[in-house]
Parts: structure tokens; sequence; C-alpha cells
């Protein structure tokens, strides 16, 4: 095969010189024998003959010969040969613009000459001449971008792309112009392409991963660095970029709070930082990378507080504490050598000395056991004074040597000579104002934060410098908390963090979700301080966690064995002293009342830790002692502070009152000495006894101690206590008085609107009255604040509800409140708040400011079924309800001994198998059901799990089982109507007959109890048996019933629609005319009844209005039912029914009637649109066209 090519090569270049010499002066095929011959590389001959023809045609092929002749001359080594080689290439390029070849080679030669202008004079004339001379804007762009005329660049490469789009050296240029133009996604773009075109694209991949640091995407960053790092594996900028990625993303956790997972991704830049010095040692920057990773891995590594118990190793306690400061000492060394080997490397770089004095300051405070002379120069200030050497203008320097200086007068020169430089330097203002304030200058410290915080309000020292300041301003605690909270929001440093919390403590916000979250961090950065662990222990306290209070109490006292000064000894007393409490609260009294007998033998048994002494002893059943401690302590009130004195008397008298009654109560409060009255919570005490005594023995001293209240709380609390009385002496053996309470609780309220403590109240009672008025109004009471959750914001302190509790209950019992969308149910109740109070969104910001709170989540899930009842159990509903269920269930206070955790459980437990049983999971619905039915419970609860048993077992068509639930639900009996109802629709349904009337008479028993409810309860037992009796095709029975229930309940909508559809389906059967008067007075009641229109009932009255003659009534009635469908769900017999309108008022001249608005044909069509199988919508088209 190449013998052949080649034997017709010969012969073509035979057949090209016959030709020459038959036409010497043809120049195109001079030209061709050139190219035969260039392509034979007899690249002379073929240059002969490419004179030859560029000599008889300039323009030959375009300038071909002459790129052919630049070509050859530029392979020729010679100067000469140079320059014909520039002229040719001109002369080609001038002739075709669009002649790449040409192009490059002339670009090529004028870069070896270093003729730089003329190039970029070539490319331009040949990109102004030729729009597709893409080789020019190419080099154009390059060359531009070489010049740092990235605009220009940007404009000229763009241009090239459309040529070359599948070029990735273009992409990657354009994408670094514009980078260099500050458009960081846009050169994110074209380096994105260029990697998509060439995947080994190293520039790319590197500068990617810088622009995505710099926009703060770190992990995008970190991960185009290791994609780089997989084609290069030894490339110093990939290590050196993903270091300094994985630096960023760690500090992104730390001030998420996420501190392990920090040092975690720390440990890893740390590696690559080292291999980087590895493979370019020399270099000062990679060094100062390495110490700056290992500075923040010191700083951030958190202790990690281990789960103890009540009763843990010191000596595991103490060693963990050691291991932390180990690590976290050793990271700052070894930060410190690679500072030192950074300025070793750039003795210039003053900021290597401000580095290095940073970190000996930092292993210091970790490691000074060796003590401090304060007459020597420390390391820190050394360095310090070696940087301000270098750059002695430097204000941010000065800053720096006043900060880690511990020479007061260096530290305020230091500071002040800052500020001489930089007078707007906020920091340099902030540390000046706390040296003033350590030197009890509050009035310069004062007026320095104010300038620190002026210049820069992100700045956390002068908002933490503020709160510590509070006392000098005599501003309130809760300005002094904002303050601090501000100063932790911005930097989250342990000593902020512990300054938060004590504020907190002052200020009553203990219970806040940031507190808890700050003392935590708090703890992992400062483990060996005992008040961190101390203040743990009170916010643990303030969310009724009382066992994780006792165990921060004890970490707490391991620390302070490890410190030294005279104030520990008052740091242990009340550290042992709020273990004390902690541990009675928790039920554990055997250890408290140990820890204060150690208090007692110590001689520091003081007034509150003789309360918890007595406290205990009462718990072990040690009455007479406890009384006696009591005792002594109430004699002893004249020596105490009256907060104390007042303690003391309270206790005494609930001792008195739990242990020797209410009668030897209030003999000794009538013999008390009067000064003690003087106190208002002893005036509270001696209220709540007085209403609890039915015979008033306490009256004159409860009319003299009202005088001693004087502020609105103190005055709403007593108003709280005379309800309370109200509730005990007007009720009987068995039931509370609540509409008592409830009429006194109304008539305070028109004194203290704004009382929450009234409000909590009368919704409380209202709900617990079980009336069927009351329950839809208790939800109106209450007032959910911008923090509706927080303990420390409710003036409830236990035994009642707060009012989030109260909303979220009303709102299960009131199915109203919640009943909003017309898309699956209609609102009916005549009682219904109009306003609807968003209960689940304020549950769910309740759950999300505590998320400890069992009691928000208990709730949110009865409200969360409620909604998913109310939806036709949707899927994404059941699953968060599942999630939700399986949290709770997971919690130990559904474990605790008490019938409320039970019941809790109890529901949670029927809430899991009622979304399991629509679900399918019948399997699972059962084994829910059953572990609910063993719970310990009254019957009367016990009787709603076989209830939900019986459904489970009838889905599955297990008559045996369902039959045996049946009868264990007779057996057990309950005191709510509604299991009785759902009981009878099983029983009717699935024909379960025990021979005997057992769930009528029950129902009825049920029923009279309620006495202002009763006939509505009868009402719906009537309705149920009217319903059962139209399932089974008994109309005439249905409509007895009915009509009964219309009797008892009176004007309700449900009902009478029921009843008039009911009486117009017997006058369909042919039944008595009468029926049909019945219905048109049903219907028209109903019409008026409902307090949003519902649907159906104009309707029907329409047909029952036409029936009997009247077509005026008929218009009006099928008129008004067209707004009473949301436009979505408006049925196709509606729009039917409409087309008969229609007809009807063809002749009437009023236009602005809703049947006006398309033609009797319009409206066909909308019917059959929405429902084509109907045939009589069909027929009526047909006529209709006909």
């Amino acid at each position: 095969m190449p013998h052949s090519e080649e034997q017709d090569k010969e012969c073509e270049l035979r057949r090209l010189e016959e030709s020459i010499q038959d036409r010497p002066e043809d120049p195109s095929l001079r030209f061709e024998l050139g190219v035969l011959l260039w392509e034979d590389d007899e690249k002379e001959k073929a240059a002969e003959q490419f004179v030859v023809a560029a000599k008889l045609n300039p323009e030959i092929e375009k300038g071909g010969a002459f790129r052919y002749l630049g070509l050859y001359y530029a392979g020729l080594e010679s100067q000469s040969h140079a320059q014909r080689a520039l002229k040719c290439l001109q002369k080609a390029v001038s002739l075709n613009p669009d002649d790449s070849v040409s192009g490059e080679a002339l670009c090529d030669l004028l870069d070896q000459q270093r003729k730089e202008t003329l190039e970029v004079a070539v490319c331009r004339e040949a990109s102004q001449k030729s729009p597709r001379a893409f080789w020019a804007f190419q080099r154009l762009g390059y060359l531009q971008l070489h010049q740092n005329k990235c605009s220009e660049a940007v404009h000229s490469l763009q241009h090239a792309i459309r040529g070359y789009p599948t070029s990735p050296v273009l992409w990657e240029a354009l994408g670094l112009a514009y980078q260099r133009l500050g458009r960081f996604t846009a050169a994110l773009k074209s380096y994105g392409r260029a990697i998509e075109l060439e995947g080994t694209r190293i520039f790319s991949l590197i500068e990617s991963g810088n622009i995505y640091l710099m926009l703060g995407s770190y992990k995008k960053g970190v991960e185009a660095f290791q994609q780089a790092l997989e084609f290069s594996p030894k490339s110093v900028s990939a290590h050196y970029g993903l270091s300094s990625g994985l630096l960023g993303l760690a500090k992104e956790c730390i001030n998420l709070g996420a501190f392990r997972w920090g040092a975690t991704v720390l440990e890893e830049a740390s590696k690559v930082a080292w291999t980087s010095t590895h493979l370019a040692g020399n270099m000062s920057s990679i060094w100062k990378l390495h110490g700056d990773i290992l500075l923040t891995y010191a700083k951030c590594y958190p202790w990690m507080e281990e789960d103890h118990g009540l009763e843990f190793d010191v000596d595991a306690f103490n060693n963990s504490i050691l291991s932390w400061k180990h690590t976290c000492c050793l990271a700052a060394k070894t930060a410190r050598c690679s500072y030192q080997r950074a300025l070793h490397l750039a003795p210039w770089q003053a900021n290597a000395y401000s580095d290095i004095a940073v970190t000996s300051n930092f292993i210091y405070s970790l490691d000074n056991s060796s003590g401090h002379d304060s007459s020597s120069w420390q390391p820190s200030e050394k360095m310090a004074l070696g940087a301000l050497l270098l750059e002695g203008d430097n204000s941010e320097f000065w800053v720096g040597l006043g900060c880690l200086s511990n020479h007061n007068a260096l530290k305020q020169h230091a500071l002040i000579r800052g500020l001489q430089l930089n007078v707007s330097l906020a920091v340099a203002w902030a540390f000046l104002g706390k040296l003033y304030r350590k030197q009890g200058e509050k009035q310069f410290a004062r007026q320095a934060f104010d300038c620190a915080r002026s210049i820069d309000p992100s700045l956390a020292l002068p908002w933490a410098g503020m709160s510590a300041d509070s006392h000098s301003r005599e501003s309130a605690a809760d300005e002094a908390y904002e303050s601090c909270l501000r100063a932790v929001q911005i930097f989250p440093l342990a000593e902020f963090q512990i300054g938060l919390a004590k504020l907190a403590l002052v200020s009553g916000h203990l219970s806040s979700s940031q507190v808890f979250g700050a003392i935590k961090q708090a703890m992992q950065h400062a483990p060996h301080y005992p008040e961190c662990h101390n203040l743990n222990g009170l916010v643990s306290e303030a969310q009724s966690n009382y066992q994780s209070a006792a165990v921060s109490y004890r970490l707490a006292r391991c620390a302070i064995t490890n410190l030294s000064g005279s104030d520990t000894k008052s740091q242990m007393k009340d550290i042992t002293v709020n273990l004390a409490r902690a541990l009675c609260k928790a039920g554990n009294a055997l250890d408290a009342l140990q820890e204060c007998e150690l208090l007692k033998k110590e001689g520091l048994l003081d007034a509150e830790s003789s309360q918890i002494y007595a406290f205990s002893l009462w718990q072990l059943g040690q009455t007479d002692l406890a009384l006696t401690v009591a005792r002594n302590l109430a004699e002893c009130v004249s020596a105490m502070e009256q907060a104390s004195a007042a303690a003391a008397v309270i206790l005494f008298s609930r001792f008195l009152y739990y242990i020797s009654g209410l009668d030897s109560t209030i003999n000794n409060i009538l013999q008390m000495p009067k000064q003690w009255f003087q106190s208002s919570k002893f005036s509270l005490i001696v209220s709540a006894i007085h209403a609890l005594d039915q015979r008033n023995r306490l009256r004159p001293v409860g009319l003299s101690i009202r005088n001693n209240l004087k502020t609105p709380e103190e005055i709403t609390e007593m108003f709280f206590l005379l309800a309370l009385g109200t509730l005990v002496k007007h009720g009987s053996e068995y039931r509370l008085g609540y509409q008592k309470g409830i009429d006194h609780i109304r008539k305070s309220l028109h004194m203290y609107p704004n009382s929450s403590l009234l409000r909590n109240l009368l919704g409380y009672l209202l709900l617990s009255s079980e009336e069927w008025k009351n329950t839809h109004m208790a939800t109106r009471c209450c007032r959910i604040a911008t923090r509706c959750c927080r303990i420390g914001t409710d003036p409830i302190k236990g035994g009642f509800k707060m009012a989030y509790e109260i909303l979220g209950a009303g709102a299960v019992a009131c199915y109203a409140v919640g009943n909003s969308n017309p898309k699956f149910s209609y609102p009916t109740c005549s009682y219904q708040c109009l306003n609807e109070p968003q209960t689940i969104q304020h549950l769910q910001k309740c759950l999300r400011q505590e998320p400890w709170n069992q009691n928000v989540r208990y709730l949110l899930v009865l409200n969360l079924v409620q909604k998913a009842r109310e939806e036709r159990f949707p899927r994404h509903l059941c699953i968060i309800l599942r999630r939700l269920i399986i949290v709770a269930l997971s919690d130990e206070l559904y474990h605790k001994p008490g019938i409320s955790f039970r019941y809790m459980k109890f529901q949670l437990l029927l809430c899991a198998s009622e979304i399991c049983l629509h679900d399918g999971y019948v399997i699972d619905c059962i084994n829910h059901a059953n572990d609910a039915s063993m719970i310990t419970l009254p019957d009367a609860y016990l009787f709603f799990a076989h209830l939900l048993l019986c459904r489970a077992y009838a889905s599955e068509g297990d008559a045996v089982n369902l039959n045996r639930e049946y009868i264990r639900c007779l057996e057990l009996r309950t005191d709510y109507n509604i299991g009785w109802l759902c009981l009878k629709f099983i029983e009717s349904r699935y024909e379960l007959k025990t021979g005997l009337d057992t769930l009528e008479l029950s129902f009825k028993e049920c029923s009279k109890e309620m006495k202002n409810s009763s006939n509505m309860w009868m009402a719906l037992f009537n309705l149920v048996q009217g319903l059962m009796s139209i399932s089974s095709q008994d109309t005439s029975s249905a409509e007895g019933f009915l009509s009964q229930a219309c009797s008892l309940a009176g004007a309700e909508s449900t009902l009478l629609l029921c009843h008039g559809a009911t009486c117009m389906e017997l006058s369909r059967l042919g039944y008595d005319s009468q029926f049909l008067s019945l219905a048109v007075r049903s219907l028209t009641k109903a019409q008026e009844a409902s307090l949003i229109p519902l649907p159906i009932v104009s309707a029907l009255l329409a047909q029952a209005e036409g029936s009997l003659g009247s077509r005026e009534k008929w218009e009006k009635n099928l008129r008004l039912e067209w707004p009473t469908w949301p436009p979505e769900m408006r049925p196709a017999e509606l729009f039917f029914q409409m087309h008969l309108l229609a007809k009807q008022s063809k002749a009437s001249t009023d236009t602005s009637s809703i049947e006006f608005c398309q033609s009797p044909q319009g409206w066909v069509l909308r019917a059959i649109h929405t429902n084509p199988s109907c045939m009589r919508y069909w027929k009526a088209l047909q006529k209709l066209v006909e």
C-alpha cells in the first residue's frame, strides 16, 4: 500500500512538472508542485516553487505561498532569514487574517524577538479585519492578560472561545481574567468548564479552590484542592490551599459550637501542613500556616464530659483535666516552634514576633504552675517588643503589647500609644476600659467602653464590660444580661459565657436555651473552673434536671480541690448547699441529708442549708426531727435577712400542715408574732391555708395581712388563692366548684386584665370543668409571649399549667379551634374562635427554644395527631409524628412514678397505635395498644386502649378478638361520653350484642354528671343511632332519632342538616308529604344557625322548596349554595344545577346573578369536565345542542 502511494506521488510530480513546462506562467501549478514537494520534505525545492508562484500571483490560495515561505525561512537559523520569515508571514496574514497557522507562526517569531508591542498590533489588526480570526483573539487575549488588561482580555478570550469552544487553556485564561477583575462567580464557571474539558488542569483546580476559600465556601475549596492533589501529589500550592481550607472549615465548625468536629478537621489540616513543610521547608508562610492550625487546635480542643453517675472517681476527673491541658499545651508549644521556624526564615516579618508572643501567652495561661515574677519580663512581652522594633508605628502591635503585658503601667502606656497612632482603634479602647475597671476607675472604664462600642458595635469586650459595670450604672439585671448575651453571641469566650450564666441567675433567665448552650460550651473550654460546673448545675436545676445538676455540683467540688486561696472554703460551702438541694429535689434524700450533716459538722449550716436539712428529714420519714429543725429555724428569724426569715417561717408552716394537719397549723398561725405577717410571702401562705379551711378561722388574719401586699404581682397571687378557696369551699365531696371559681376569676380579671397568672388559671378551670361551652374559651384566655415557654417568664411554676399547655390542650379539646381548612372539613361549632391561634406553630417555637421540654413535645404530638385526623392522615404528617413519638417515648421522664407521667406515656402509645392503624401497620398498632393497656391507670383510661384494639381487630376481620375486646370495654367502663359513642359505632357496624343494654345505660349515666352538657351528649347519641339506622336502610327510625337529637341540641346546624336530608329521603320514598315540610323547616334552621355557610344545606333546601312549588325560593337558595363551596372543590352537580337556574332565568332583566356568567351550555360543559362519567349531563348537553 505505501509503495502504491509513492508511485501515485511520483506520477503526480511528473504530471505537474510536465504541466509547468507547458505552462510556466501558471501560478497554481507552481503552488501545487510546491505543496507536494513540501509534503515530501523537500522544502528547499518547494520554496523555489512558492517564490515563483508568489511572484506570478501574490494572492494565490489567499497568500498560501507566503505562509509556506514564512515557515521555510523561520526554520533557517539566521537573522536575515528571520526577517524574511516575518515579512512573508505578515504578507500571508494581511492577505488572509483567518490563517491561524501563519498568525501563530508570526506571533511566535515576534515573541522570540521580544517584540510584544508589534505582536499585539498584528493580532489587533487581524481581529479587526475578520471576526473569524479566532487565533488573533486568542493570542491577543493572552497578551492582554499578561499585561494585566483584564477587561480587554475578557472580551478577546470570549470571542476566541467561539472558535475554540473545547480549548481548556482558553477557558482557564478566561477564568484567570475574571478572577483578577473580582468576578469570582464567572471565574468559577470558566475554571469549571476547563476542568470538564480536561480533568487534570491543576491550575484551574487550585485557583477554583482559592476562590472558594475567598468566598467562604470552605467545603468546596477543600474538595477542589483534594482533586488537584490526586493529579499532582507534590504540589505545594495544593497542599497549602488544602491546609487553609481545612482551617477555615474548622473555624466554621467552632463558630457553630461543634468543637470536637472542628478539632478533628484541624488534626487533618495539621497533617497536610506538615507535609507541605517537607515539600517546601524554606517558605515561611507554610510554617506560619502550620502554627495557625495548631494554635487554633489548642484553643478549640474541648474537654469531653464523661457520663458520670451520682458516684464517680475523683482521680478520673482530675486525670481528664490534666489530659486536656496536656493536649492543648503540646499543640500550643508545637505551634510556637512553627512560628519560630517562620521567623528564622523571614526575620524581617514583624507578624512572626506577634504570633510567638500570643502563643507564649496562651501556653503560660495553661501551664502557670511555676508562678510568675512580676518584676521580670515574660517571653510574650519580649516578642511583642520585637515586633515593635521592626514596625514601631504599627498601632496593632502596641495594642498587642498592652494585652500581653503584666505590668499595668506598661499596659496603659502601650494602649494609649496605640490610640495616638489610630484613635479609631476600637480594640484599644476596649482593653483600656478593661484595665481601668480592674484598677477601680469605673468612670474612665465606662467612657472607654462607650468609645469602643460607638466605633465598632460588633466587638464583644465592650458589651461584656457594660454588663460587668451594671452595678455602677444602677441598671436593671435584664439590661446587663442582654449586654452579656450580645458579647457571647459575638465572641463565645468561656469567661463571657460564665458571666452570662451568673447574670442569668440574677435576672431569672437560667432556663434560657442561650444560657444552656453557653455554659455547656464554657465547660468544654474551662473545665478546671469550679464555677463553670456550679453554674451548669444551676442551669440543669432550672430545667428540673436534678440528676444532672447533682453530677455538675460534684464535678465543681472536685475542681475546687485543685485551687488554692482563702475563698475556696466559702465556695465549697455554696457548692455543697447546691448539691444537697439538687439531691433533695431528685428524691435522693439520704445523700442530701449526708451533705447537710457534713455542713453541720463543719459549722457551716446556715438558714438555706437548714431548710434543706429539715426537708430531707421529712422526706426520710423523720417528721418529728424535721419539725423540730424547722421550728428552731423559725425561732431565729430575728437574726436573719428578710428573705431568709420569710422562707424559714413558710417552711415551718408547711411542715405543720403536712405533719400535724390543718387545725394545728391554723392554731399555730393564730399564735404567731404579728411581725411575721409583714412578709408578703408568708401572707400568701396564710391565704393558701385559709383557702383550705371550710370554717374560715383565719378570716380576721387574712383581712389584716392584705395590706402587706404592695406589688400587682402579689395582689394577683392573692386573687389566685382566693379563687382556689372558692373552688374548694363551693365544691362537693367528689367535684370542685368550677363555676364559682370561674366567676370569681372573671371578676378579678376586670381589675387586672393583663395578669398572666389569672388568665392561665381561668383557662385551666375552663378546661377542667369539661363543660361543652367552656372548652373553646380556654384558648382565648392565654397570651403567648415571644419566649412563650421559658419557665422564668411564666408566673405559674408547678401545680397549675403554663400558657402554652393550656393553649395546646384547648386546641385538642375544642376541635373547631384548629379546624380552619375547608378542604378537609367545614367548621360548624357555633362557639368557634374566628381568629385561629396557630397552636402548632406556637408549640414548635417553644420546642425549638427548649428542646428538653417533654411537655411541649407531648402537646405538639397531640395537636399534630389532631391535624392529621382532619387531613385524613397524610403520609408526611404520619412520618413526622412517628419520629416525634419515638423521641418522646425514649425520654426517662415517662419511667418516673406518678399517674401524670403514666398517662402521658399512655396517650403517646395510643397516638402511635392510631398512626400505625392508618398507615396499614396493624401488627404494630396492636402492639402499641397492648402496651398502653398494660400501664397502671384507672379503668376509665384503659377503656380507650381496648377500644383501639377493637378497631384494629375489626380492620383485620378478627371477629373473636373483636368481640373479646368489646366485652372488655364494657367491663372497664369509662366516664367519657366520646368513648361510649365510638363503641356504639363499632357495636352497630359489626353487630356486637351482649343481650343487655349496658352501653346505653352507661352512656346515660355518664351524661347525667355533665349538667350543662347532658342534652348535647344525648343528642349526639341519638345522632349515632340515626346514622346507624340509615346505614341499615331504616330511614323511618333514623328520622325519629334525628328529630329527637335536634330537639335536645337546639340550633345545631349539623344535626338539622342530617334531619332535613333524612326527611327528604322519606319524602322521595313516598312517605307522608309532611316530611317535605319538616325538611324545609330543619334545613332553614340549619342555614340560619351556621356560623359559616355550610355546603349542601342551601342546595337541599332549594330542592325541597322546588318540590313544594316555590320557584323564587328555589332560585334564591340555589344562588346561596354557590359561594359556600371553595372554587377548587365545587362538585359537578352544582354546575348542573346552575345550568338549570340559567335556563329558568333567561327572561330576567337582572344579569348580575351568578348564573349569567356562563350560558346553560357552558355550565353543562363544566359539569361534564368535573364528572365525565355521568350520563345525565351528556343527555342534557345533547338537548341543548339540538
